[in-house]
């Protein structure tokens, strides 16, 4: 097969994958109502945790990780071979085309061809990415996000601590701690990118953390300050 036609397959399927907006599939399905019309207006599983419930939020969100361990477990693999371009970086062109095939995933739940590409903010989908590419680093994020959640209750603000936290570890494992991570000098720019597009998909949330309007999970919130 034509390189340049395998990447391209490797990009939409992925893509594709991506795209399959599970909160609005599971909200029409057993709800009888789109999800985008309710709460927040997101298919993310923020969203389907406060409309749908612990159950459906947690399916949601298992599934759209899977979505990016899909892409870059699966899709990637299935169509390996010669790359359509050099690669002039320290990873193996399998490692360059699971970045290519996650990025494609996030992108996909991002702005989902499946409607009207309105989709979620890729928090997800790009957890399930990394989980298979960085893992050290993800659970560090994965941490991070948790005491954010518990000592606030906003799950945006943990996400977008999550996103930033993961070129941070990596930075201060590589370059103080001294760990040999492959392909630091890509990886790190790659996360860091990642990081910006978290940080733009959740601009309306940001916006609301600051004027205080924020919805928060009063239930996740052990740690709550006293007045």
């Amino acid at each position: 097969m034509d390189p340049i036609v395998r990447l391209f397959i490797i990009i939409a399927l992925s893509y594709l994958a991506g795209s399959i907006p599970t909160a609005v599939i599971i909200s029409k399905l057993f709800f009888g109502f789109d999800i985008r019309e309710r709460g927040s207006g997101n298919m993310g599983s923020t969203n389907a945790f406060r409309i749908l419930g612990v159950k459906w939020g947690i399916f949601v969100q298992v599934v759209d990780i899977l979505k990016g361990v899909l892409a870059v477990a699966v899709i990637s693999h299935l169509f390996m071979g010669e790359m359509p371009f050099v690669n002039r970086t320290p990873f193996e062109d399998i490692t360059v085309l699971r970045l290519i095939a996650g990025v494609s995933a996030v992108l996909g739940h991002v702005f989902s061809a499946f409607v009207q590409f309105r989709g979620g903010k890729g928090i997800n989908t790009a957890t399930g990415m990394l989980i298979a590419i960085a893992p050290v680093d993800v659970g560090i994020a994965f941490a991070c996000f948790l005491l954010v959640v518990f000592t606030s209750g906003y799950i945006s603000l943990g996400s977008i601590v999550a996103a930033i936290t993961i070129p941070t570890a990596m930075c201060i494992r590589y370059n103080i701690l001294h760990v040999n991570i492959a392909g630091y000098h890509t990886m790190v720019f790659f996360c860091i990118g990642l990081a910006l597009l978290v940080i733009f998909t959740h601009r309306a949330n940001i916006k609301r953390l600051i004027s205080g309007n924020e919805n928060r999970f009063a239930k996740l919130q052990l740690f709550k300050h006293k007045k």
